[in-house]
């Protein structure tokens, strides 16, 4: 690839979008970036600085202090990190001071794969190729439960969907960055799919877009 690449790879909670943008980085030899974990890192910082999360100027002074040692999924983790980091992610001031840190890294060669809620419509809405990755309500529950029962958790199947059905309502209702399909997105339902199909159809879908892309580049080549 000649010039920087950038997949966006959006969709709603539970619906495998990183582990799968994960996969497609390493198939393509981009890098990868799951930006849902820079809400996570500036709520971590304001949580052991024992700040309010809800608070713009710390939120703004934990952007700053960003670094990319701060990513480290395993450090990030847990409900009260998710919950800090959902407040973090609802204000523009700092969304919009998040936007240069994910267009740098996206636009650093070869490109990279980035996983979110608004990459193809906000972060990067010239990206070479956008997906948006769902599923039903009751499948991403079902995943969510799973992965609970997998870290030692106890969770009740009702709580989860409830609460995936109140995260959906969020993410699409905000007034900042919502959670929607872009235009020019193609969506891929992974409802009836595994890990693997997912990944083989999401594959074959970003293999024939970049091929489209190339055809029409050289077309336009020959046609001054």
């Amino acid at each position: 690839m000649s010039e920087s690449v950038v997949i966006a790879v959006d969709g709603p909670a539970a619906s495998g979008k990183s582990t799968l943008a994960r996969r497609l980085a390493a198939a393509f030899g981009l890098r990868f970036l799951d930006t849902g974990l820079l809400y996570r890192a500036v709520a971590r910082r304001l949580l052991e600085g024992n700040r309010d999360p809800s608070d713009e100027r710390a939120a703004l002074e934990a952007v700053a202090a960003l670094a990319p040692e701060d990513l480290d999924p395993d450090a990030l983790a847990g409900e009260r990190i998710g919950e800090a980091a959902s407040r973090v992610a609802a204000m523009a001031a700092v969304r919009e001071a998040l936007l240069p840190w994910q267009r740098r890294f996206g636009r650093t060669p070869p490109g990279a794969v980035l996983a979110g809620r608004d990459i193809g419509t906000v972060v990067f809405p010239d990206a070479t190729v956008k997906l948006f990755v769902t599923a039903s309500l009751e499948e991403r529950a079902r995943r969510r439960f799973l992965e609970l029962r997998r870290r030692g958790r106890e969770p009740i199947f009702e709580r989860v969907l409830d609460e995936l059905r109140e995260r959906d309502r969020r993410d699409c209702e905000r007034s900042v960055a919502p959670l929607r399909v872009a235009e020019d997105a193609v969506v891929l339902d992974t409802t009836a799919l595994d890990a693997d199909a997912a990944f083989a159809a999401a594959r074959q879908l970003i293999e024939r877009e970049l091929a489209a892309r190339s055809a029409d580049s050289s077309r336009s080549e020959s046609n001054p």
